[in-house]
């Protein structure tokens, strides 16, 4: 496949070129985004992705073998492309098999928090693929607004960003959020918790709501235990004590989408 070149391609097979440096940096450092103010995509399905949703890429990285081969809708969307040899496609992977291709985006600007919005909070979770479970979740049951307590992974990590595949681009995502801006919420906080509560199936709930996810270990933190509205527990008849925050919070979404129906 030829390409019209109006789009800049620069050439790199040196692993010590600066740019190799810092794409190696956000594929493999989890908070490295926050002191680029990029983000790396790895892999076709991300970057469909965010074009779906009318992101545009600052650049655009083929690997050499894969540059001929490469759909113009992907070799025409960046500002620049470049080109990188094979054997540098591990500098810049997270993954076992490296993809060919991958964008680099600017990091959306920090929303602010909208007080009225179907939310999921985030206290504290810290497995980044729960955090991605959970953000796929939020985006199809319609939650639109991600509020991400200090504590819980880091929203736009590499391994965030693959659990997610491609909901973080229909999600307002706010993280690094004190407890006490909760306050500004004017929807009601519902948590589940082991203990306290009545049944998910036997409690109508509000919508809209802020579904508050706790930490795998601890749970909901007590600031936000005080601040909940309602609290209710998911019925187990199998017996386990308890289930993985990804799984309760598709179950507690998925409930919340039965009172619109």
């Amino acid at each position: 496949m030829s390409h019209e070149f109006s789009v800049p391609v620069t050439h790199i097979s040196s692993r010590d070129n600066a740019f190799i440096k810092d794409l190696r940096k956000l594929s493999q450092d989890s908070t490295a985004y926050r002191k680029q103010g990029r983000v790396w995509l790895e892999g076709d399905h991300l970057c469909r992705a965010a074009l779906a949703r009318g992101l545009k890429p600052a650049v655009a990285i083929f690997s050499e073998s894969f540059w001929p081969l490469a759909p113009t809708e992907w070799t025409q969307v960046a500002t620049k492309n470049i080109v990188i040899s094979d054997a540098l496609l591990p500098e810049i992977s997270g993954l076992e098999s490296p993809a060919r291709m991958g964008f680099v985006l600017e990091l959306p600007g920090a929303p602010a928090l909208l007080p009225d919005a179907a939310s999921v909070i985030l206290d504290r979770v810290q497995d980044a693929g729960n955090v991605g479970s959970i953000l796929r979740s939020a985006a199809a049951f319609g939650f639109s607004q991600i509020i991400a307590l200090k504590g819980t992974a880091a929203l736009w990590s590499p391994k965030v960003l693959r659990a997610g595949m491609g909901a973080h681009f229909a999600l307002r995502l706010v993280e690094g959020v004190a407890p006490e801006v909760l306050a500004d919420l004017t929807i009601p906080i519902v948590v589940t918790s082991s203990h306290h509560g009545n049944f998910l199936h036997q409690q109508p709930i509000p919508m809209p709501c802020a579904w508050a996810m706790g930490h795998e270990g601890q749970g909901v933190g007590d600031h936000l235990m005080e601040r909940a509205s309602l609290k209710v527990r998911i019925d187990q008849p199998g017996g386990e004590e308890s289930l993985n925050v990804a799984a309760a919070a598709a179950i507690c979404l998925y409930a919340s989408t039965l009172v619109r129906a």
